[in-house]
């Protein structure tokens, strides 16, 4: 995305705002939903083991069936609709990408990385299981994830395309090379070109699979195709901005995790760079250009429509 240089300006408010409002409790019973749905799922897939390895299960299940907003699934699905697919086609896509997110914030919150002890509201994995199985409870999250996804209902073809790229989102390529850069760059001067660069891959590259991953099973033209990579670049960058700000701006009993942690680590974030009211404002344009994104398409792109302003408009 070329987002850097305009992140400064641009101050007019988003046109999405008004009908966004009016549509809250839409989307909110949407989103109900589908996480219910999801969840539902993911126990089925999970199910508590029993002898040996009972208790590296109930690390794994802690972690997963926790709660959340689900955000990365429900791309997933919305984007396969979107394309013209059923929910169905990319359900084991969905389930794969909350275990891969999972298995991302139990590692997260390891002491030897951001040393958290509270997610989604309940201690974090470690402080129940202990550090050596909660690391092992997200390396099975991750492992597997790519067996759930290998059985998705899909053409071989279009399946090792979305696996290799779910695989490079989530690797060297992607989300761990952002965790990387994020620890790195810790008490440095970086610009706003790299800090996008880093979130681009820390947390927008799972964004992007989610939304590219769910087109492809649902069948998405390459017109399509490239119409919503522009979208989930787009939100999946909003979503970082808007997370930084609820950093500075949120109590730890609202977002269910320390906060005003970014500060403390010395992280260079949106609105230590910004400020808090210039990164709202990038965070507002952000969500017009996913929009733009998807005016070719019908109505059942409008979860898609109302999913990116609930992500900007939660702080804003």
């Amino acid at each position: 995305m070329r987002t850097s240089t305009s992140a400064q300006g641009d101050g007019e408010a988003s046109s999405a705002s008004a009908p966004a409002r009016a549509n809250a409790f839409k989307i909110e019973t949407y989103l109900r939903a589908r996480a219910r749905l999801i969840e539902s799922e993911l126990a089925r897939l999970m199910a508590p083991g029993e002898g040996p390895d009972g208790r590296l299960m109930e690390a794994m299940r802690y972690s997963l069936l926790a709660g959340g907003k689900r955000l990365r699934p429900i791309l997933a699905l919305a984007a396969c609709e979107a394309a013209g697919g059923g929910r169905a086609q990319a359900m084991a896509l969905a389930c794969a990408l909350e275990m891969i997110h999972t298995y991302s914030l139990i590692h997260d919150d390891l002491p030897c990385m951001d040393d958290d002890d509270l997610r989604r509201g309940k201690p974090t994995n470690h402080k129940i299981f202990g550090e050596a199985l909660a690391t092992l409870a997200g390396d099975g999250l991750l492992t597997d994830a790519f067996v759930v996804l290998a059985r998705a209902p899909a053409p071989p073809a279009v399946l090792i395309e979305v696996i290799a790229e779910v695989a490079n989102a989530a690797g060297a390529g992607g989300m761990v090379a952002g965790q990387a850069l994020d620890i790195l760059c810790e008490g440095q001067a970086i610009t706003l070109e790299q800090l996008e660069y880093l979130h681009a891959r820390k947390t927008g590259a799972l964004f992007l699979a989610a939304v590219r991953g769910g087109a492809r099973l649902g069948g998405a033209s390459p017109a399509q195709l490239a119409a919503l990579s522009d979208y989930g670049r787009a939100l999946g960058l909003a979503f970082q901005v808007i997370d930084d700000i609820l950093d500075v701006e949120a109590s730890t009993e609202q977002m269910g995790k320390r906060t005003h942690k970014d500060g403390a680590h010395h992280k260079v974030t949106y609105p230590s760079l910004l400020g808090v009211a210039k990164s709202k404002t990038f965070a507002r344009k952000l969500l017009r250009q996913a929009l733009r994104a998807l005016e070719a398409f019908d109505q059942r792109a409008q979860p898609l429509r109302e999913l990116a302003v609930f992500v900007v408009e939660r702080s804003l």
